[in-house]
This record gives structure tokens, sequence and C-alpha cells, in this order.
């Protein structure tokens, strides 16, 4: 199966690497983005992956490796211990709480950036937020959600990436139900920053809402924003790229005002508590490459993944993410120049995806 994905890998470094006789190579930042990560938890039972989650990432992490940038969204506080209230009110609930150890495997695959704006971040209150801020940090992975903005140099070129959920309890977690605010938030970001990565968890899910709906989600409840509205109302303040997460299925992608914006990545690595049947253990990892100077999208690459077991990723044989991400941008996004190849390739209308990369 590695197959599958070393032919996605290499034909993403050719697009790198060949430049264009009608363009000059340009200075471009290379960024890798996953969905879902959840690598086991102790709560309220041990759910933990064989030989203690060694290896858990190996077979996708080469998709992972040499680039400027790799984010992923992390479900759950990495704690050792403490208790949790999150379930005394419900029969039906999820609380999640990960070894500390298992950050290892997050720098181990090559993450260099972690999601913790989601609703799973609080399970086990403020310890367990706490500890995965302390976890992360040691690690050498910077934690992004609300006042934890990861900042990046590479290149000469500062990078901000900030952290939007629909959680409005909590410093970690700027909040995408207040527009107006996350602007601003955008706006001063930019005037620190030469480049501005949002990622944010919303919308509703399963697989019933693959679809983004131009409109404000509700799912058990609660809110959880209007994605289409919030994503381009980011970039138009200033974002280079949207990385969206939260409804355990893949998404559409557009390009909106030079921009790329991936509304969701679905589950990446989700063991034990998860429901992978059908669309949600289809999976995929966004290769993208951005211009350092504009932050406008170059191009880019689907390498689709598929979840097995428990929920450990691996290469997809049949490519189905390529297929399904594609058909749902089509569907949702008619006017988006964004145009996805069969091998998965990532271009905007008009524009070759064939430019050479001046470091």
């Amino acid at each position: 199966m590695k197959t599958v994905l070393q032919s996605c890998l290499l034909l993403f470094c050719l697009l790198y690497t060949t430049p264009t006789a009608a363009e000059a190579p340009r200075s471009s930042l290379s960024v890798a983005a996953a969905g879902d990560i959840m690598m086991g938890t102790t709560h309220p039972k041990n759910l933990l992956p064989p030989n203690d989650g060694k290896g858990i990432f190996d077979e996708v992490k080469s998709a992972l490796q040499d680039h400027d940038l790799v984010f992923g969204n992390l479900e759950g506080p990495l704690l050792d211990g403490g208790k949790t209230t999150k379930c005394e009110r419900y029969n039906y609930c999820f609380a999640f709480r990960t070894p500390t150890r298992y950050a290892a495997y997050l720098r181990q695959a090559g993450f260099m950036a972690m999601g913790v704006a989601n609703n799973h971040a609080s399970d086990f209150g403020e310890e367990g937020r706490m500890s995965t801020l302390r976890t992360l940090y040691g690690a050498g992975i910077q934690p992004v959600g609300g006042v934890a903005v990861a900042r990046f140099y590479v290149k000469g070129k500062r990078i901000a990436v900030a952290g939007f959920s629909y959680s409005t309890s909590t410093l970690y977690s700027f909040n995408i139900l207040n527009i107006p605010r996350a602007k601003r938030i955008i706006r001063e970001l930019k005037a620190e920053n030469d480049i501005v990565i949002v990622s944010f968890h919303g919308g509703s899910e399963g697989r019933k809402y693959q679809h983004v709906p131009r409109r404000p989600e509700i799912f058990m409840e609660e809110k959880r924003g209007d994605v289409m509205r919030f994503s381009r109302s980011v970039v138009d303040a200033g974002a280079d790229m949207v990385i969206g997460h939260g409804p355990h299925v893949l998404r559409a992608m557009e390009v909106y005002q030079g921009k790329l914006i991936a509304y969701s990545l679905g589950n990446f690595l989700t063991y034990a508590r998860f429901n992978l049947k059908g669309a949600n253990g289809i999976s995929a990892v966004l290769n993208a490459r951005i211009d350092a100077e504009t932050g406008e999208f170059i191009d880019g690459m689907v390498v689709p993944v598929k979840l097995v077991g428990e929920g450990i990723p691996v290469p997809d044989p049949e490519r189905r993410a390529i297929t399904i991400i594609r058909t749902l941008s089509r569907q949702d996004f008619p006017e988006s120049k964004l145009v996805i190849s069969d091998d998965g390739v990532l271009r905007r209308e008009g524009k070759g995806a064939q430019q050479g990369d001046k470091n």
C-alpha cells in the first residue's frame, strides 16, 4: 500500500522542482495538514494501540516529512491521571485522555503544530488543558488555539497559525461564531506576520454532513458555525490559508481570493472510540504550496489515506479521498478555480501546476 503514497509524493516532488517556461521560479512555503487525531485513551478504560502506540504513523508519515509547516488537530488532552466531569449530565458522551508519552509519536511523525481549539480539548478540564500545552511544548510542538498562536520563522518569513472553534468557554479557542472579532484578530496577526494560517473546528458531524451548506450549522443543539462565511471572512481579513476539521468526514476545498480553504480533512488517526464506517474512515493528507510573498495558493496534492482496524492510517490504493474531495468541491463550490486531477494534484484553473521553488 505504500506504493500509492510513494507515487503521490513523487508526483508532488516533480511539481515542486520543474519550472514552466512561462513563469519564473518563485519563493514558496510548503504546508502539510491532517485532520482529527486521537491516538488512544485511558478513559473510561484503557483503549490504546498495540505496542503502546509505537509506529502508529509509520505507514503515512512520509506525507508529513520535508515541509515548512506540518499541522494536525489533537482531539482530547494529553494527560496522565485527572478526573472528568464532562459526562455527568449525559447518558451518552465521549471524554478522551491520551497518555503524555504519546506526544513523542506526533513529533516523530513530523508534526510541528497541533490544534487544541476543539470540543474535546477540555474533556479533563483545566488540568487536562494545561497538561496538553506543557506536553506539546516539551515535545517541540506548538499548540494552536486562541491565545496560543503558533509562530514560525521560515525562509525569512514570519508565519502565524491561529486556532478557532465553536467553543466559547476558554482562552485557548478563538470563537468562529463571532466573525467580526475573528476578522479583527486576523488583521492584527497579519500586521505582525507575513503569512497567517487559520485552523478551525466547526460544522456538523458524520457522513450526512459532507456538504458545506452555506449557512449556520447546528448539531446536537450546539451552534457549530457558518464555516463558509467564517472562512471567507478571515481570508478577506488577511488569512493566507484555512484548514478545517470537526465533521469527522472529508469536505470540499476551494480557492477563494487566491487562497486555499480546506473545509474538513476528516479523521486522520482516531483510535477505538470513533465511528469509522464508510466516509468516516476515508482520510487524506493535504500538501499545499503557497507563495511566500503573497500567500496565494500555487499547487498541492491530496494524499489519499484510509483508517484500518481501530483507526490506524494507511495509504488507500483506491484513492477514494481524491474522488470524494473533487466531487464535493465541484458540487459545493462550482465557482471556485480549484482543479483536482485523478492523481490528486491540486492547481488553480488557468495556472500550471509545475512551478519551481526559488529558496
